[in-house]
């Protein structure tokens, strides 16, 4: 009972935070139907990806529009870890149309190309790279109104159904950016626990390493109170804010659940107690990230998951190579946490009791080595490739890779340990094998 008083004591404080408003419970997407009744909506955009067109989330939602006599028009050729092209494709479906509500159902893929679509229909006029992240794009605040948007997510993993983020692969740099305003925050996110289910194993594996490093990111970024220098106006507020007391507690909460439930979610297809909390685990960190942000780790995945050569990710229904987006986070989790300890090594030990390690006698000193260990033995656990080598990557490789993290300073400035691209190399290079 104390665990269910402190999920919704949590759940309450939502109203202080920049967040969407999210609705947790078995069976909850069915009333998305008279949500869209109750905003009035006259004309629907859907989007979802190919294989969820087929499969039980979608149907659902398909249904309860159906039952309610909702109009709707649905695209489901959104890419899996999508791509500047793609969203291209997107956001002129959006464009040829009048849509007043905008309805994503499926990963952070799906409703982060959703974002967009959103975004850039209702600024016809905007370029494609004023909106994106600075140094790629023009990073300009968005200041007109969108279209609700109501997110379904079907993973357990980005949280983008809370964040004001959306991320593509930008090909001409073959790196990871993206869009961050609270302005393309959806208005609902709808997370019904039954949709976890369809989850293949590897895919709930790389879905839960992107909360667990949302979470570790998150809790271990550069303080709210040493970024500098302040925007003379709010509206060019970063959404990321470095970590903070408020931040902090959705983050340690999202570890804890990670901690406890994340192999059983991996191991057990069927079992819905632990697949439902990693479903609230990811909406935890996603609040928590939302609004603190990440750093390494997210910013060294961009280029992995963006020069991909013949990788192929088991578990994903694609034509293409892929490094889906958790495993390009989490396989230099190890290198990055050592390196960021000496920082705020509480924390990093903190992180590494939550994980099962025993730290009593731990000195400070200690805080990278064992958080690093304790993260390796998890991986280990749960089968994940042996390091970037196991991707196709050599050490041939780390000055592409360096080089793709550059530009990624939006969450590369929030680590808590300035650092050099001759760090970024040794970074990269410890990865490259990890057991």
């Amino acid at each position: 009972m104390a665990g269910r008083d402190r999920v919704v004591s949590l759940l309450r404080q939502l109203e202080r935070m920049a967040s969407s408003n999210i609705r947790y419970g078995e069976g909850v997407s069915r009333e998305i139907g008279m949500d869209l009744q109750n905003l009035r909506a006259q004309n629907v955009c859907l989007m979802t990806d190919r294989n969820l067109s087929r499969l039980s989330p979608v149907k659902v939602v398909l249904e309860s529009l159906t039952k309610n006599g909702v109009k709707y028009k649905l695209f489901d050729n959104v890419r899996v870890e999508p791509t500047d092209t793609s969203f291209k494709e997107a956001i002129l479906f959006a464009k040829n149309d009048s849509f007043d509500v905008f309805v994503a159902v499926g990963g952070g893929s799906v409703i982060d190309t959703c974002k967009a679509a959103n975004l850039y229909s209702c600024h016809p006029e905007a370029d494609f790279l004023d909106f994106v992240n600075a140094p790629i794009g023009k990073g300009k605040p968005i200041t007109g109104a969108l279209k609700p948007l109501i997110a379904v997510p079907t993973t357990a993993g980005t949280g983008s159904e809370t964040t004001g983020v959306a991320i593509f692969d930008y090909t001409p740099l073959k790196a990871k950016t993206g869009i961050a305003s609270r302005a393309i925050r959806p208005t609902l996110g709808i997370v019904d626990p039954m949709h976890t289910l369809s989850m293949p194993e590897r895919v709930t594996a790389n879905s839960g390493f992107d909360v667990l490093c949302h979470a570790l990111e998150s809790y271990t970024a550069l303080p709210y109170n040493q970024r500098s220098p302040c925007p003379p106006n709010p509206i060019n507020r970063p959404a990321y804010q470095g970590s903070n007391p408020i931040s902090d507690v959705w983050s340690r909460h999202a570890l804890h659940v990670v901690a406890k439930y994340m192999k059983r979610a991996v191991r057990d297809p069927e079992d819905l107690e632990a697949r439902s909390s990693m479903h609230l685990a990811s909406v935890f960190a996603g609040i928590g990230f939302g609004n603190a942000g990440v750093h390494l780790c997210h910013g060294m995945s961009y280029p992995i998951a963006g020069n991909v050569k013949t990788h192929s990710a088991k578990g994903y229904s694609v034509e293409h190579p892929l490094v889906p987006h958790g495993l390009s986070v989490v396989l230099t989790s190890p290198a990055v946490f050592n390196f960021t300890a000496p920082m705020c090594p509480e924390r990093h030990l903190e992180a590494a009791h939550i994980l099962g390690a025993d730290v009593r006698q731990l000195k400070r000193d200690d805080a990278g080595a064992v958080l690093a260990d304790t993260l390796r033995q998890f991986l280990f656990d749960l089968q994940v490739e042996d390091g970037l080598g196991a991707l196709g990557y050599s050490l041939d490789d780390i000055p592409a890779l360096v080089k793709g993290t550059i530009p990624q300073e939006r969450v590369t400035k929030l680590s808590p340990r300035g650092h050099t691209e001759e760090d970024l190399s040794q970074l990269f290079q410890a990865s490259m094998k990890l057991y």
